[in-house]
């Protein structure tokens, strides 16, 4: 087995620092501290130095951390080897991703993989594109569904294996009674001056709006901030505004609102990527759940009922 205490090098390189290390292992600070300081003395090297109120690796902190990497990645590979020579399966399989995904793929994944391994214990944990990485280093997680932000790991990490998904494209959420309520679809810049309903600041999915504003060429109107497509489709079927969903999203029952697409360009798109850990892809209930993301993910898609489906015009 890998000397835990690489491990603890790694969530340390990740998140930081000590602290965030710690909450992520669920250790006290001084417990992280104490498993570095014993790694660095049995090496005989000076792992890591002071930096303002944290800590940076040394030249051979970073040594380290890459074979550390490669070590973690080489023992994926064994894991998966092991499994498929022996033909046996991993008896838990941990799924996390956020909130759409949660809610619109990884339950019939789970349900495929249960019919496949009627023993396989399948849990789900939902959470946002950063954590899932954060889950996916710590151990807590093996698969994860993502939309792209700038806040998650690059694609090149050595750490990771990441893989296009599909495509969401972001629709129009209007009021019953907008005027383009009834298209089959609309262009963005036909709702360029809007009072528009928006993610928070800070939120990825802000970033993405604001990009394609930025694209189209015009600066929004900021109408309100939201969290919860609960609260969007609220505010929206009181006509104090529109917003963007995603086509995965369901529309919250119960609002006098309608989906209508976005037509020519730009056409603001999440991208959806899953990600493993670096070496994992032999496992075979990993490899299964792969392929089962590529198989319901597009299905998912076709089955959103859309304007042009209800016999909407233009």
């Amino acid at each position: 087995m890998i000397d835990h205490r690489l491990h603890v090098l790694r969530l340390l390189a990740h998140h930081g620092t000590v602290t965030a290390t710690a909450e992520a292992l669920h250790y006290t600070p001084s417990a992280v501290s104490a498993q570095l300081r014993s790694l660095s003395e049995q090496l005989g090297v000076t792992l890591l130095v002071p930096k303002g109120r944290g800590v940076k690796l040394t030249p051979a902190g970073r040594l380290l951390l890459s074979r550390a990497d490669d070590l973690y990645e080489r023992w994926e590979q064994i894991r998966a080897e092991l499994a498929t020579s022996a033909d046996e399966t991993m008896v838990e399989l941990r799924m996390c991703g956020f909130s759409t995904a949660a809610a619109a793929l990884l339950p019939p994944v789970a349900a495929r993989l249960l019919r496949t391994y009627p023993n396989l214990d399948v849990r789900i944990i939902e959470a946002g594109p950063a954590e899932c990485f954060d889950l996916l280093l710590a151990g807590e997680a093996d698969v994860a569904v993502v939309a792209v932000t700038q806040e998650i790991p690059a694609a090149a990490d050595p750490r990771f294996y990441q893989q296009p998904l599909l495509n969401d494209p972001l629709d129009l959420l209007l009021s019953a009674n907008h005027r383009l309520a009834t298209y089959e679809s609309a262009s963005f810049h036909e709702v360029a001056t809007e009072r528009w309903i928006v993610d928070r600041v800070g939120r990825p999915y802000h970033q993405l709006f604001m990009t394609a504003c930025a694209t189209a060429g015009f600066v929004p109107t900021i109408a309100h901030e939201v969290v919860e497509w609960e609260t969007a489709a609220a505010l929206v079927g009181a006509e104090l505004g529109v917003a963007l969903i995603p086509r995965l999203a369901r529309i919250p029952a119960g609002y006098p609102v309608v989906r209508v697409p976005l037509h020519g360009d730009p056409r603001p798109t999440r991208h959806i990527i899953t990600g493993i850990r670096r070496g994992s892809r032999g496992l075979p209930v990993v490899s299964e759940a792969i392929r089962a993301l590529g198989d319901v993910g597009p299905a998912a898609l076709a089955a959103v009922q859309l304007p042009a489906d209800e016999g909407g015009r233009r």
